[in-house]
């Protein structure tokens, strides 16, 4: 099981994005209403990759449009980083979620459904050619560098990965919407912003 079989002789991003939207490379398909792929920029210097869609991307078909979107924009806004100039991607292309109520929960993805996923990455980096990827949380992150990565450590350094693109870690916007309080909400916010303006200043370095 995985999504070696759907992917397209030719990894250009629109062959990747329609074969995507048929894969059923592992069970998540079948809860989810659509493939979110990637999105953006087809020749991004930075490459940003999420855990999976939630539930307005899952509805909207595109990634980071939701709450934690609205958190990620302003980030990118306070660090100097245009969106339009970014490309956006999660490191599975399906919602997990479980029902409560009326309401869809994220779930987060199991080891499984993230390697079955992990071949439209590898492909999107390869289509893309980012100078920089930005890992937003844990899933995103140990999909790239391993499951013994820890964001926390190395937070906002740059750091070489095996993809042959180097990377920068940091928490994903969705955490800071979890914060206590207001207080604690604008501290994580805070290091968020410094971890983005990490990324800009190593785009102006070249990477």
């Amino acid at each position: 099981m995985g999504a070696e079989e759907y992917l397209p002789k030719q990894h250009t991003l629109d062959s990747l994005r329609d074969a995507a939207a048929g894969c059923q490379g592992c069970d998540l398909w079948q809860a989810a209403t659509q493939t979110v792929f990637g999105d953006g920029a087809a020749r991004a210097a930075l490459m940003l990759v999420g855990e999976q869609p939630g539930d307005r991307e899952d509805i909207d078909g595109k990634p980071f449009v939701g709450p934690a979107g609205r958190i990620l924009d302003e980030g990118l806004e306070a660090a100097g980083i245009p969106r339009s100039g970014v490309y956006l991607t999660n490191a599975v292309k399906h919602f997990r979620w479980v029902k409560r109520g009326k309401r869809r929960l994220h779930e987060k993805p199991n080891s499984q459904q993230v390697r079955a996923c992990r071949p439209w990455l590898d492909a999107e980096v390869e289509a893309v050619r980012p100078r920089l990827l930005l890992l937003l949380g844990a899933t995103a992150a140990q999909t790239v560098l391993g499951p013994a990565f820890r964001v926390a450590q190395p937070r906002g350094k740059v750091i070489t990965t095996p993809l042959g693109v180097s990377a920068v870690a940091t928490v994903h916007p969705s955490s800071i919407l979890r914060a206590p309080d207001d207080a604690s909400r604008e501290e994580a916010m805070a290091a968020f912003v410094a971890d983005l303006r990490s990324v800009a200043r190593a785009l102006q370095k070249g990477g």
